[in-house]
């Protein structure tokens, strides 16, 4: 059987182990050839191929449901459940998304794009299961790192408490989340593996068999098979922790040997009761590049399939910010040892592996755990040091309660660094970073600001390093700048809330926020050519607003645009429309941001001109609003 004639996953039922590897062996070949091609998350599916083919083969998908944690393993779930044929628009706009979505397959049965949640989910529906009377079997796949949740041991926690509740657990251990796993959980796991004791057994077996007389180098797969049968003896210590929290132990399973994996998942169906089991499985399995380099190729953009190697852009770009933020944090920090970069595993997206090289012990990873990482920047922030929390915008909503709890109220000096805010991409909408103006400017003695570009964002971490009054935010962009001159020396912190004017016009009043303030300086010229004069003003901060500048030229011009790259509802032009009403300033505002919509994934610009923010279609749209005379294509 051809990969391409699975359209259901029972398919799998009844194929032999040799039939199995031949399609384990074309996933890997379709899931390279088209990461290769378009870019996406690599490594995480290719260590799961032998793992999804067992389960699948075991379980009737029609009524058993399968919780996947995050959705960077899942890819050879889609593979099998009918999306072959379309598997080539991965992560393109209108095409196969790259986290499961229950709108996109039946199969997809819990939507997954942040860590740690998959076991609480499979535990909602084990409860409904029961309490409906139904039979179906119930699992989920979770990966070590994801173990650092905290969310994760809570689920583990209350499943190990219902005994008579079916639920099986699967462990995908293989030593990494999307940089080296951290954390005690993770130094346990690894400890067991590479104990002493059971290495110096294994070795020392090994040097004695070599010495017996015409039998040594003979024996050398069976001296291997002994090896790690020691070694999984040692790793079984793991199972005597999991047992005591009410859980069967089954494992370690070799997770790239089908018949083993196979064995394991009809064992566990027909236990009572919460079971784990174990999977040692190796990431990015069958790409030795992967293999060599697992943190490089977690996810890739486009690249050669023999080399490697990513595929050149035609033209030399601009510095993105990520890498801006982490070479302005590097050079503070090298004079001030009282700043801390602290990221939830995510050191090389956020651009903090820089800190963690130069200097490690102002750096700080804890894990999947975004909670913990808040409140640790409230510890340090206490004891006088200068934390700088950077975590993505999505990522950022999971610590949420910390954030208004530990930091704001407390008004402790904490430097939070929004990367990948606003519309980021082929990730679709559990990445979009849109909500963090509207869920932070409400909170009170908290700071919000956003740079125009990446010489700003530069002032932006002067400014929020220094600034020891409280709470302090700032969002950014993904991708790259816009090329300006970048200082080296001389950075001077920028006045809290205050904003700067860019262009005068008489006619009308543009107030960019953040990504915004370049387009709005585009649509100015558009206007222009048509006769209409706009004052554009850089805002920098959402909160405090700059009202000692916007309220006169609001009520002397007499029209409002706000532009933003966040949600409307709450964001940076309701805070704009509040200050006016605040201050009988009546004039007719028009807010340009992400309506009260899920953006799904596709490119930036795709998704921008889908949600009318290019800056043709504002000019045209502030037409509308105001004015008049028609506005003639751009070119034309």
């Amino acid at each position: 059987m051809h990969l391409s004639e699975i359209t259901h996953p029972n398919q799998l039922h009844g194929l032999s182990i040799r039939q199995l590897q031949q399609i384990a062996r074309q996933i890997r070949e379709k899931h390279l050839q088209t990461i290769a091609a378009s870019g996406g998350h690599l490594g995480p599916g290719l260590g799961v191929v032998e793992l999804t083919l067992a389960l699948y083969q075991t379980l009737d998908l029609d009524r058993d449901k399968v919780i996947w944690d995050v959705g960077h393993q899942a890819y050879p779930h889609k593979l099998i459940t009918g999306r072959y044929s379309e598997f080539h628009t991965l992560r393109q706009k209108d095409g196969v998304a790259g986290y499961l979505k229950r709108c996109e397959s039946k199969f997809d049965h819990f939507g997954a794009g942040h860590a740690s949640t998959s076991i609480s989910a499979a535990l909602g529906m084990a409860l409904a299961r029961d309490l409906k009377g139904d039979k179906f079997k119930v699992a989920a796949i979770i990966g070590d790192g994801a173990l650092t949740g905290g969310m994760a041991l809570e689920a583990i926690n209350h499943a190990g408490h219902l005994p008579k509740t079916n639920l099986l657990v699967i462990l995908n251990d293989n030593e990494m989340s999307i940089s080296p796993n951290v954390g005690a959980i993770s130094r346990y796991l690894n400890k067991m593996r590479l104990s002493a004791p059971v290495q110096f057994l294994a070795d020392n077996l090994e040097e004695q068999v070599k010495h017996i007389p015409f039998v040594g180098e003979s024996l050398t797969p069976e001296l291997h098979r002994l090896k790690g049968g020691m070694k999984r003896l040692a790793v079984s210590k793991v199972g005597a922790i999991i047992e005591e929290l009410g859980f069967t132990y089954l494992g370690p399973v070799d997770g790239h040997n089908l018949a083993e994996l196979i064995a394991t998942f009809e064992q566990a169906h027909h236990i009572q009761g919460p079971v784990l089991v174990h999977v040692a499985t190796v990431k990015g399995k069958g790409y030795e590049i992967a293999e060599k380099d697992q943190v490089g190729y977690h996810a890739q953009s486009p690249f050669d399939l023999t080399t490697g190697k990513a595929i050149p852009s035609s033209k030399p770009k601009p510095p993105g910010y990520s890498k801006v933020f982490a070479h302005t944090l590097v050079k503070l920090a090298e004079n001030n040892p009282k700043i801390i970069g602290i990221t939830a595993a995510m050191a090389t997206g956020t651009g903090l592996d820089k800190l963690a090289s130069k200097l490690p012990k102002q750096y700080v990873d804890v894990g999947i755990a975004e909670q913990h990482a808040v409140t640790l920047g409230a510890g340090l922030a206490c004891e006088g040091m200068r934390p700088v929390v950077a975590i993505y915008s999505t990522f950022l909503q999971r610590a949420y309660d910390q954030i208004v709890h530990d930091v704001c109220i407390q008004n402790l000096p904490v430097f939070f660094c929004m990367d990948r805010a606003g519309i980021v991409g082929s990730d679709g909408p559990t990445h979009q970073g849109m909500y963090d103006i509207a869920y932070l400017r409400c909170l009170p003695n908290m700071v919000l600001m956003a740079p125009k570009d990446e010489a700003e964002l530069q002032q932006m971490v002067v400014t929020g390093v220094n600034y020891t009054d409280g709470p302090i935010a700032m969002r950014y962009p993904r991708g790259n700048g816009y090329g300006v001159p970048l200082m080296e020396e001389g950075w001077e912190s920028l006045p809290i809330g205050k904003g700067e004017i860019l262009r005068h016009g008489d006619d009308l009043l543009l107030i960019g926020f953040g990504a915004m303030v370049h387009p709005a300086m585009q649509v100015a010229e558009i206007l222009r050519e048509h006769g209409i004069e706009a004052t554009v003003i850089n805002a920098r901060f959402a909160k405090p607003l700059d009202t000692e500048l916007i309220l006169p030229l609001a009520q002397q011009i007499g029209r409002v645009v706000t532009l933003e790259e966040g949600c409307l509802m709450g964001g940076f032009g309701s805070a704009v429309a509040e200050a006016l009403l605040d201050a009988n300033v009546v004039v007719p505002v028009k807010r340009i941001g992400i309506p009260d919509t899920l953006v799904d994934h596709a490119e930036p610009n795709e998704s921008k001109a889908d949600l009318g923010l290019t800056s043709p279609q504002i000019a045209e749209t502030v037409r509308q609003a105001f004015f008049s005379q028609q506005l003639s294509p751009v070119g034309s």
